[in-house]
């Protein structure tokens, strides 16, 4: 339920080689043409490669060096880091740390959620455990800290999801919970506290972004009943938008100009179904003298997202739900411009480049669609067969009640759970494989 991403034709690519962080972090300029239109478990998969314990987390890509991220052991004891190499999927190397809060390891607690970011320097991985490693490109330890040591575990049953963003010193981690919450800046070279923000305490698993408006970037956070911007330099709280429901997955998608996209759906958490219906909606948020002004520019009642977050391409905005319904939507008016169904949903936020729009359907089907105003399916496409999959069967039998089996059961297949892709090279991650698909 963590990982998501488009490249959007509003945003200004800055780096053709890398895929950095979460949702490629808005930086990855892609020829489509280096790009495989169509693959099959014999065809188009340059490599696989197995990976120890188990993930949710994205791959990120820097330098040609895929880094990835999973726990380990029946009470998520260790936190592991493994790098492979882009071309061959061979392993660069391996680290693995012990966790400084073990919780019992399932089907319903998140799993190496967060993805890294990663750049010239290294890796920074955050764990939900509150461990972060910053680790130099040969693996090298640079620093290492516990936010649960320094600031209180972790209060969510179904553990943490948010992913880290970053900058070129920074690294921002929005950390939302039961406990105390919070928005925190560290000093990527050393990992010292530049600056927290406290927040209200609340259950949310949504990633921040940077979002530059009126020439000032912030960090945007779409979390559990509200919408922030926050000041990069010190922390400070620039404005707010309230009432929002149901926003505890879903990051938001930049559209460009102060613009972006917010995604809402009901959940255990959250079963206001009338209030999801009013927190679809596309928000610009503009400086008027000496105050910033979030406003709605406009809102579907209709359509409401499974775990991928809503995404812009070209000029539409499309959701996708829990069944695999793709709404699409004008993105400067909000024109519906069609629904139909794809033939899975997604954790995986889809990817446009060139014509096509990606959907990682989370159980191994990818559906392309041609991009534009109208439903057109390019290709579908297999990862694996699912009569001859291995399935997890471990995790079934650790289950003793019986609704907690059969929602085990239910995810026991390999599940899709985030993509990086880069020139010639797309990257998708299972709990427990990684793939590299190319022409």
């Amino acid at each position: 339920m963590f990982t998501f991403f488009i490249v959007s034709l509003f945003l200004v690519p800055t780096d053709d080689g890398a895929w950095p962080g979460f949702l490629g972090d808005g930086r990855t300029a892609i020829d489509p043409e280096t790009l495989p239109l169509k693959w099959s478990p014999t065809e188009n998969i340059a490599w696989t490669a197995p990976l120890p314990g188990y993930g949710q987390s994205s791959p990120v890509i820097v330098d040609d060096l895929v880094y990835i991220t999973s726990v380990e052991g029946p009470m998520k004891n260790e936190n592991i880091v493994t790098v492979l190499h882009l071309n061959s999927g061979e392993i660069a190397w391996q680290k693995k740390f012990p966790s400084s809060d073990s919780v019992k390891s399932s089907t319903f607690v998140s799993r190496a959620a967060p993805t890294p970011v990663a750049d010239a320097a290294g890796v920074i991985a955050y764990f939900e455990s509150g461990d972060i490693v910053a680790l130099a490109p040969d693996g090298v330890l640079r620093w290492q800290k516990s936010l649960s040591a320094e600031f209180g575990k972790s209060q969510n049953e179904y553990g943490l999801g948010a992913s880290p963003v970053q900058t070129d010193d920074c690294v921002f981690l929005l950390v939302d919970h039961q406990g105390p919450s919070y928005v925190i800046c560290l000093n990527k070279a050393d990992g010292s506290v530049k600056w927290k923000t406290d927040r209200t305490s609340r259950a949310s698993w949504s990633s921040p972004r940077i979002v530059e408006i009126a020439g000032q970037r912030q960090l945007l956070c779409s979390s559990a009943g509200t919408i922030d911007g926050y000041d990069l330099i010190n922390g400070t709280q620039l404005w707010t938008h309230e009432g929002v429901g149901g926003n505890r997955i879903c990051t938001p998608c930049l559209c460009g100009d102060g613009s972006f996209l917010i995604g809402s759906q009901t959940s255990r958490e959250f079963p206001d179904a009338e209030s999801v219906k009013k927190s679809n909606f596309r928000m610009t948020v503009r400086k008027e003298a000496d105050k910033w002004v979030p406003s709605i520019d406009w809102r579907t009642e209709e359509a409401s997202p499974g775990m991928a977050s809503p995404v812009v391409y070209g000029d539409t905005a499309l959701w996708v739900n829990r069944t695999g319904a793709v709404f699409s939507y004008d993105a400067a008016t909000g024109e519906k411009l069609f629904t139909d169904r794809i033939k899975q949903s997604c954790w995986a936020t889809p990817f446009g480049v060139g014509d096509r729009i990606y959907f990682f359907g989370k159980d191994g089907v990818t559906t392309i669609l041609k991009a534009g105003r109208t439903f057109e399916v390019l290709a579908e496409n297999t990862l694996w067969d699912p009569e001859t999959v291995e399935k997890d069967t471990k995790a079934i039998e650790a289950e003793t009640d019986p609704i907690r089996k059969a929602g085990a059961a239910m995810h026991s297949a390999p599940e899709v759970y985030g993509v990086a892709i880069v020139n010639g090279r797309i990257v998708v991650r299972t709990g427990a494989r990684v793939f590299c698909l190319s022409h």
